[in-house]
């Protein structure tokens, strides 16, 4: 597969807990360029076959729960003792060990939920930002033998589990931060008896030595998970990798180890690209908006949603790896894991769609949905039915031999039609799969595709401020929390000068007259223009909003089929804070 045949780009994109505290330097955070030995390429296929995982993090913060002396903390659970939460003081922090005791915790149980849920392995908190270790730690006492009344492993068990189970497992430790111990990052700067010390003196009687307990107890596993570098010295970090080499070979590290040592890329937090990324890479998300378990926090991703997800990173070239929060009793909450299960059971009717399968040729989402690659056959997953039952496929210059709708029992031959330079395919008018239709279509020789933006006649076409090519305004990513540590993440364009445009040239289908929508946010009200060069001009003026909202423009018109340069500006109001996120085609009837 060519994931694992390529260069790596390992550019390290900021988490929740960088932005917060660290001052990277551009050595550690810049582009840095890995080539793949035989090494890499064995250790590599953990996300070739993969590319799904379940993410856990439970710790002592799950006994908390977001709700500290009668009050709730709004935000990621795992953060609850740090001053931008709670503020807990370590030693009162350290005393709620006495009272954490996960009695209902279940190894099999969880690991059989990752397995129906179609998911390949399992990473889990070792220890956190907390300094809490959630296995039994020879050189630290804080941990959950030493430290509670519940006084055994999870680890082994876990470990144990997944073997039983056929699952990878892995590791996430915190190797910088340490909010407990002496010299840890961003934690306590002198020792119970009153002597200064730094981070060396963290890293030589606690990180390196758990990191060698990690790597050595529990038989083999498949990552080493580690997070937030942050002012780690480089040496440091090559001498970790160094442990993980030596003790599991076979392991992957993940790039927020710093410095470009990892062997992937780890993007933001909640961060599901919508543009193709070279190299290996992972997404890391959460069922609903706290990594660990917050009492309050109900907003569930449903069963479609994390189907959708996870299709949009396998089809951007990656792997997605979703978290659950397990209580501080260590059981799952009972809506992720029926959420979970019904996201499994797609899995288990379409495999083919996610396991060992490439990138989109598209580069990027099509308007009814997404597309996976394996050898000649493009496979399409439906979130969004056309309203006539037509699936367009833009520029596929490759000719089709058959199309399918794959249903649980049977395949269903589908009419094809070929218009031009798009490729059309109908579906029946009773699909039995209500959660996400998938076409197979095989074709007669590997797929090439002109990854052009099709208007889609069918389906409303968004295409992302992203995709723009910009002059005269500034084309940037913003990132944002909703609450502290839920990340949001765009692509906009901004800070507008006179006669600044964002342009996209697109492929028209059918003819005709098409709505156009602008989501923006911005100051006060704000005239914006839509150009079709050598063609129609619009132009209307719409308030605006501090969050990103969709506002109509008016109609305009595409005469005939083909392709056009489609642009907008700002053209009057607050230029500068004008923030635009995408563009809309809703064909007109």
């Amino acid at each position: 597969m060519n994931r694992t045949k390529i260069i790596l780009i390992a550019v390290m994109i900021l988490g929740v807990e960088d932005f917060v505290f660290s001052q990277n330097t551009d050595k550690m955070w810049g582009e840095q360029v890995l080539k793949l030995d035989a090494a890499d390429a064995e250790r590599g296929q953990l996300f070739e076959e993969g590319n799904y995982a379940m993410f856990i993090h439970w710790g002592l913060y799950s006994h908390i729960g977001n709700l500290y002396k009668g009050k709730s903390y709004y935000g990621i659970g795992e953060w609850i003792m740090n001053r931008n939460m709670a503020g807990i003081p370590v030693d009162e922090y350290k005393a709620l060990a006495k009272e954490f005791n996960p009695v209902k915790f279940d190894a099999d149980e969880i690991a059989k939920l990752a397995k129906d849920a179609g998911m390949k392995y399992i990473v889990i908190t070792a220890k956190h930002h907390d300094g809490f270790a959630m296995y039994h730690s020879k050189v630290n006492k804080l941990n959950i033998v030493d430290a509670t009344p519940f006084g055994h492993d999870p680890m082994k068990e876990l470990a144990k589990s997944c073997k039983k189970y056929g699952l990878g497992l892995g590791f996430y430790y915190s190797h910088n931060q340490d909010w407990t111990f002496p010299g840890g990052g961003n934690g306590p700067k002198q020792t119970a008896d009153g002597r200064s010390v730094d981070f060396k003196y963290y890293y030589e009687n606690k990180c390196r030595p758990q990191v060698e307990e990690i790597t050595s107890q529990y038989g083999p596993i498949a990552i080493v998970w580690f997070d937030t570098p942050g002012r780690i010295p480089e040496e440091y970090v090559k001498e970790l990798v160094g442990i993980v080499r030596k003790n599991q070979p076979k392991a992957l590290v993940s790039g927020r180890a710093g410095y470009g040592l990892g062997d992937y890329v780890t993007l933001g937090d909640m961060e599901v690209p919508h543009a193709n990324v070279e190299g290996i890479w992972e997404t890391v998300d959460t069922t609903n908006d706290s990594w660990a378990y917050a009492w309050y926090d109900n907003y569930w991703k449903t069963p479609k949603e994390i189907v959708h997800r996870l299709v949009s990173c396998v089809a951007r070239g990656g792997t997605y790896m979703l978290n659950i929060g397990p209580k501080g009793d260590g059981t799952v909450p009972e809506l992720a894991s029926r959420t979970l299960r019904k996201a499994g059971q797609w899995i288990k009717r379409y495999p083919q769609v996610v396991y060992g399968t490439d990138a989109s040729l598209w580069k990027h989402a099509l308007p009814w949905g997404d597309v996976t690659v394996k050898d000649n056959s493009l496979f399409l997953s439906v979130f969004d039915m056309p309203k006539n039952g037509q699936l367009h496929l833009p520029g596929l210059k490759t000719k089709v031999k058959s199309a399918y709708l794959l249903e649980v029992k049977k395949k269903t031959r589908l009419k094809v039609q070929t218009q031009g330079n798009w490729t059309k395919i109908q579906l029946p008018p009773s699909i039995s799969e209500k959660m996400v239709p998938v076409v197979q279509v095989e074709l007669v020789g590997q797929p090439e595709v002109d990854p052009c933006w099709g208007i889609d006649p069918a389906v409303e076409t968004t295409i992302l401020a992203q995709f723009a090519e910009v002059t005269g305004a500034k084309q940037e990513t913003k990132k944002w929390m909703e609450k502290f540590g839920e990340w949001k993440h765009i692509v906009r364009v901004w800070k507008w000068e006179e006669g600044g445009k964002a342009s996209w040239q697109v492929d028209v289908l059918e003819s005709g007259y098409y709505n156009v929508d602008l989501t923006y946010n911005g100051t006060g009200r704000i005239v914006w223009g839509v150009d079709i060069e050598g063609g129609e001009h619009i132009q209307n003026q719409q308030n605006s909003s501090h969050n990103y909202q969709k506002f109509p423009i008016g109609w305009i018109n595409f005469p005939k089929p083909g392709k056009y340069n489609v642009s907008v500006s700002c053209l009057e109001g607050d230029l500068a804070e004008a923030s635009l996120n995408a563009i809309h085609f809703t064909f007109i009837d």
